[in-house]
């Protein structure tokens, strides 16, 4: 039978309305809570207004509208970096980015944990792709190791590694000191997916930069998705005039697809001016995800994967049955159960046949800012009193 997930009735924020119930809503990356936000809504109403809805052409070819290149600039602005360019969808970012980069005869290191719009990216990059350990940075070192000592024609090719600031699949932190180190010493250039860490980690939600400290300038080319923490739509990539201009003439998403609706860069500009505006908004989001962590710390047959700081908790079973597919179907046992009987909306990390992440499956919840203190423990109730009773007699 084909599974159908349930549908939202309402807006995606810390509550919806699911078959005319209101649920707690945990499978939505909503993270600052800015959904209905009444600025946001306000910014994008202007927005329609002024410009309507698309913008009915690629940037190249008259679809770049003021907006857009306001849009850009603040991004660069709050991140630090030379320039920005916008892309019309999330994944298309990744997709777009890496190929433009990457070519046939390229090496590029990647954790093996990574999300598949980074894998679809490798794929069409047509280059040598060599997987190291889920942020292992002992494998990443020899695997970096390996690819250059006594390599002489190494030193000649374009050589990359590949990471996510908080891995979707996971729910870890990428330790970028480390990797940073490693790709000064090994000559490597460092592509970074901000997209569950943009407004999120940092004291002021810049990032895995700010996070560790790191300047920005010594990580190549960050990407990112504006779909969580902006609460809009569409991705972006910031770094190096170099670095923005070439995907200018040579990155497929932005040169073939209609440039991102106005409304949507509008929104994105009055999220940035937000978050900066209220910064308690990172520190309730870190209070939440405390809170529920200490709820879920003695959860049975169920374990935390997931980095203490991370606004994706993920849980996977403490015993895997050996086979991904009955994994996932007691995992969306509980997750159905927890929906129909507490009104607690999670999602499991289902998979399609073309995701080749190599991590376990598990049930993973986005935190936000907006949810409330009784939404967080009845979060926690919920999943402690369904997963005993799904996993009791396995």
């Amino acid at each position: 039978m084909r599974y159908e997930p349930p549908a939202l009735e309402s807006a995606a924020g810390p509550h919806a309305i699911i078959n005319g119930k209101d649920v707690v809503n945990f499978a939505s990356a909503n993270y600052l809570g800015l959904t209905a936000h009444e600025k946001l809504l306000e910014s994008s109403t202007s927005a329609l207004e002024k410009y309507g809805v698309g913008s009915c052409g690629p940037r190249g070819f008259y679809g770049t509208i003021d907006v857009h290149l306001d849009c850009e600039a603040r991004i660069a602005k709050f991140l630090g970096t030379s320039d920005s360019i916008l892309y019309s969808y999330g994944l298309s970012t990744m997709f777009s980015t890496i190929p433009c980069f990457c070519k046939k005869g390229d090496i590029i290191v990647v954790d093996e944990g990574v999300h598949w719009g980074i894998q679809n990216g490798l794929y069409l990059s047509r280059s040598t792709i060599v997987y190291f350990k889920h942020n292992d940075m002992e494998s990443l070192r020899n695997t970096l190791e390996k690819i250059t000592a006594g390599n002489k024609r190494a030193k000649e090719l374009r050589r990359y590694i590949v990471v996510e600031a908080v891995y979707q699949n996971s729910g870890q932190i990428a330790p970028l000191n480390e990797i940073i180190r490693l790709k000064e010493k090994y000559l490597f250039r460092v592509l970074l997916d901000e997209s569950n860490s943009f407004g999120v980690l940092g004291r002021f939600g810049r990032g895995l930069t700010e996070y560790h400290g790191v300047p920005i300038e010594k990580v190549d080319i960050v990407t990112a998705a504006m779909g969580h923490a902006l609460a809009t739509e569409g991705g972006f990539c910031t770094g190096s005039s170099r670095v923005i201009d070439h995907q200018r003439l040579s990155s497929s998403g932005y040169v073939f697809s209609a440039s991102l609706p106005p409304y949507l860069a509008s929104a994105a500009i009055t999220a940035i001016n937000v978050l900066e505006d209220n910064p308690a908004l990172i520190t309730k989001l870190k209070e939440n995800i405390s809170v529920l962590w200490k709820g879920l710390s003695n959860i049975q047959g169920l374990s935390i994967a997931s980095n203490p700081e991370s606004p994706i908790v993920f849980l996977k079973l403490e015993m895997s049955t050996g086979s991904m597919k009955d994994d996932l179907q007691l995992l969306e046992a509980i997750a159905d159960r927890a929906l129909k009987e507490d009104s607690v909306f999670f999602v499991t990390s289902k998979r399609s046949t073309i995701d080749k992440c190599r991590l376990p499956v598990g049930i993973r919840l986005f935190v936000s800012a907006a949810h409330s203190d009784s939404d967080l423990l009845k979060a926690s109730e919920s999943l402690k009193r369904v997963s005993a009773s799904v996993l009791m007699n396995q």
